[in-house]
C-alpha cells in the first residue's frame, strides 16, 4: 500500500529539505537544492528509484513522532516486544555540504534496528559506484558524491545495490549516521559531529521562534507554520520555495501534477504580510530583495515564477521512469506555466513593494524607478487577456482577477506618491488608470443578476481569488457586491466545507481549465473564505472555518495544497507554503492583527 502525503514529516537546511516517513524511511531529497536532481525518489516511484530506511528489525510504522518544540527537529518513536527505540532526523545548518543526520537512541529495553540506504541519483534513475575510504562509505555518480558515515561499531555491507547495516541498541545508547554530499570532483568535505549538530540545531530554531510576535491563539500552529516557511527559503538568496516537491497528485492518479520547487511571485504579498505581522522582519526583506533581483529586466518578460536564485529558465520535461505517487503520472520536472502570461503579477510585486515601504524596511531608491517601469508596461498592456492566478492551460481570457490585481498596481502607486511626494512620478496618470480599471471590472466582470463577481468577462463562472477583493482594498468589505461574491464563492466552490479554486468540472476547456477531472479543495482559498467571512462580519464562521482547516493538518502540523473531503487524505505538492501562509494570516487577522504588517 502507498504511503498517503500526510505521513510524511519534512526536515531540512533552508537551502533543501528531506520528507520522511512514518515507517522511518527518508522518500525524497534532492542536493544540493530545493530543485536539483532527486537522489531519494521512493516518494514518486518504489524503493529501487531510492530511500534510506532505518526503523525496527521487527517493526512497521512508528508508535508516535513529533518534532521537538519550536524546532524542525524530528524524534520517531517504535515500541516494539524487545523494547522501545527512537530515532531523531535533522538537517544541520550547512556550513559547506548538506548533511543529513540521523541519530537512533534507545529509550527501553534493548532493540534490534536496521538500516537500509539506497541511494539512486537523477530522481531514481542512476545507481552510483558504492567504496569504501578510511572507514566510510561514499558513492560517486556523474557530478555526485555521497559519503555515508556511522559508529565504528556498526558493520555496514552491500546489497541488491544498497547499503545495509544492522545493530542493537540498549536503553541510553545512541547509535549515529551522517550522510553528506558534495560535487564529485571536490575533495570531501569537513564530517559534522552528529552530537554537536543536534544540539546546535535545536538551539538555533529555538532563537529563531522565540522572536514571533504573535502570541494569541494557536500560536504553536502558527509558529509550526512560520517554522514550515523558514524551512523552504534558499538561505542564500532569501527566496522561498512553494513547496519541497514536484508532482504530487492534486487527485490521485490523475494528471494534475505540477513542480513546485519554484518562487511564485503570486505569493509575494501574502508571505511579506505573514513574515512582517510576526516579527521577521529580516526574512521579509530578504524576500523583497530577492523579488526585485529576479522581477530586474524587460518588464514585458516579468514572469510568474523564477527559480531559488532567480533563474528564468524552468524548463518542464516528464520523467517516464517514475511511476507516480500512488500511480499518478506523469511525474513532471520543470514547469511550463513559466512561459504564462499573468497580469496579476505585476500587481502583487507592486503591492509587496508598497507593503514593505510602509512597514519600514530599508528603502532603496532603485526600488521605485522599478515600480515606475512596470508600470508603465501595464498602462499599455493591462487589457490584454491572459492566463490568470491558476495559470489555466485552457486559454487565455480576460480574468476578473487580474484585472483586479491591475488596479492594485495602479492604487499602491498612487498611496506612494502621496505618501512621499518627494519621489518622481505623475500622479495624477495612475489614479486615472485606476478609476479606469475600476469602472471596467465594475461593469465587466461581475454579473448584477447574481449578484457575484466572475471569473472572467462575461462568464458565470467563480473563481476563489475573487474573495481577495476586499482584502486588496477594490471594495469595501461592506459592499452589497463583495457579501454576495463571498455567498456565491462559498456556495458554488464549497466542497466538504472548503473552498475549490474554480470549476474544473467541464474537461473540455469551455468552462474548466482544459485537463481531466477534478481537484480538491484548495487550502489557501479556504483560509481566504475565513478572511472573507471575518470581514464582513461572520467571525463566529470565520473561525469556525479556522479551526477546521487547523485540523487538516497532519499529526506533526504540516499541511499540502489541498484536501479531498471525501477520502479525508491531503492532495498536492507538500508542505505547500501557501497553505501555511494562509493559515498564519488568518490567525493574525482572527486573534491578533490584521496580517498586513
Amino acid at each position: 500500500m502507498h504511503p498517503r502525503i500526510e505521513d510524511y514529516a519534512l526536515i531540512g537546511d533552508e537551502q533543501t529539505a528531506a520528507l520522511v516517513g512514518r515507517d522511518g524511511s527518508i522518500d525524497w531529497l534532492c542536493l544540493p537544492r530545493f530543485d536539483s536532481a532527486a537522489c531519494f525518489a521512493r516518494l514518486l516511484g518504489d524503493e529501487e528509484n531510492g530511500h534510506w530506511r532505518i526503523a525496527p528489525k521487527t517493526a512497521g510504522t512508528c508508535t508516535r513522532r513529533a518534532y521537538r518544540p519550536d524546532t524542525l527537529v524530528l524524534d520517531t518513536e517504535w515500541e516494539t516486544d524487545e523494547g522501545t527505540v527512537r530515532v531523531t532526523d535533522l538537517m544541520p545548518q550547512r556550513e559547506r555540504a548538506p548533511d543529513v543526520v540521523r541519530i537512533v537512541e534507545g529509550v527501553r529495553g534493548r532493540v534490534t534496528v536496521r538500516s537500509v540506504l539506497r541511494l539512486r541519483f537523477d530522481y531514481g534513475a542512476i545507481i552510483p559506484w558504492m567504496r569504501r575510504s578510511g572507514g566510510h562509505r561514499v558513492a560517486v555518480a556523474g557530478p555526485d558524491s555521497v559519503w555515508l558515515r556511522s559508529e565504528p561499531a556498526v558493520r555496514t555491507w552491500g546489497e541488491d545495490f544498497g547499503t545495509h547495516s544492522e545493530f542493537t541498541v540498549a536503553e541510553g545508547e545512541r547509535v549515529a549516521f551522517v550522510l553528506t554530499w558534495h560535487p564529485s570532483h571536490e575533495a570531501r568535505p569537513r564530517l559534522v559531529d552528529p552530537y554537536e549538530a543536534l544540539r546546535s540545531s535545536v538551539t538555533d530554531w529555538r532563537r529563531w521562534t522565540v522572536r514571533c510576535a504573535y502570541d494569541g491563539p494557536y500560536r504553536d500552529v502558527v509558529v509550526r507554520s512560520l517554522i514550515t516557511l523558514k524551512a523552504l527559503t534558499y538561505a542564500p538568496t532569501g527566496g522561498i520555495v512553494a513547496a519541497a516537491t514536484t508532482s504530487l497528485p492534486e487527485r490521485v492518479g490523475g494528471v494534475r501534477n505540477w513542480d513546485y520547487r519554484y518562487c511564485w511571485l503570486r505569493d509575494s504579498t501574502l508571505t511579506l504580510g505573514a513574515l512582517l505581522s510576526a516579527g521577521y522582519h529580516k526574512e521579509a526583506e530578504a524576500w523583497r530583495d530577492w523579488l526585485v533581483r529576479a522581477v530586474a529586466g524587460d518588464p514585458g518578460h516579468l514572469q510568474i515564477m523564477y527559480g531559488v536564485a532567480g533563474e528564468r529558465r524552468l524548463p518542464e520535461f516528464e520523467v517516464p521512469w517514475l511511476s507516480g505517487f500512488a500511480e499518478s503520472t506523469p511525474v513532471r520536472i520543470g514547469n511550463g506555466a513559466v512561459n504564462q502570461l499573468q497580469l496579476d503579477v505585476y500587481g502583487e510585486v507592486l503591492d509587496s513593494l508598497w507593503l514593505t515601504r510602509r512597514a519600514g524596511l530599508s528603502p532603496k531608491r532603485h526600488i521605485w524607478s522599478l515600480q515606475g517601469v512596470l508600470l508603465e508596461w501595464l498602462r499599455e498592456h493591462w487589457r490584454q487577456p491572459d492566463e490568470g492566478l491558476w495559470e489555466i492551460r485552457g486559454g487565455r481570457r480576460h480574468f476578473v482577477h487580474s484585472k483586479v490585481m491591475v488596479w492594485v498596481a495602479a492604487d499602491r502607486a498612487v498611496r506612494t506618491l502621496e505618501e512621499h511626494q518627494e519621489l518622481p512620478g505623475d500622479v495624477t496618470a495612475w489614479r486615472a488608470l485606476r478609476d479606469e480599471v475600476h469602472r471596467e471590472v465594475c461593469e465587466m466582470g461581475y454579473d448584477p443578476e447574481r449578484n457575484t463577481f466572475t471569473q472572467y468577462y462575461g462568464s458565470r463562472e467563480l473563481d476563489a481569488a475573487l474573495l481577495l477583493i476586499p482584502r486588496v482594498g477594490f471594495l469595501p468589505p461592506e459592499d452589497p457586491r463583495v457579501v454576495g461574491t463571498v455567498d456565491a464563492v462559498r456556495e458554488e466552490l464549497g466542497h466538504g466545507g472548503f473552498v475549490r479554486r474554480y470549476d474544473t468540472s467541464d474537461a473540455s476547456g469551455a468552462s474548466g481549465d482544459g485537463l481531466p477531472g477534478e481537484e480538491g479543495a484548495f487550502l489557501a482559498c479556504s483560509f481566504w473564505l475565513a478572511d472573507a467571512l471575518h470581514m464582513t462580519g461572520r467571525t463566529d464562521e470565520a473561525r469556525e472555518l479556522f479551526e477546521g482547516l487547523v485540523g487538516l493538518a497532519n499529526d506533526v502540523g504540516l499541511l499540502s495544497e489541498e484536501y479531498d473531503p471525501v477520502a479525508g487524505r491531503l492532495l498536492g505538492n507538500f508542505p505547500q507554503a501557501f497553505s501555511h501562509i494562509g493559515l498564519v494570516n488568518t490567525a493574525l487577522a482572527l486573534f491578533g492583527g490584521d496580517g498586513a504588517g
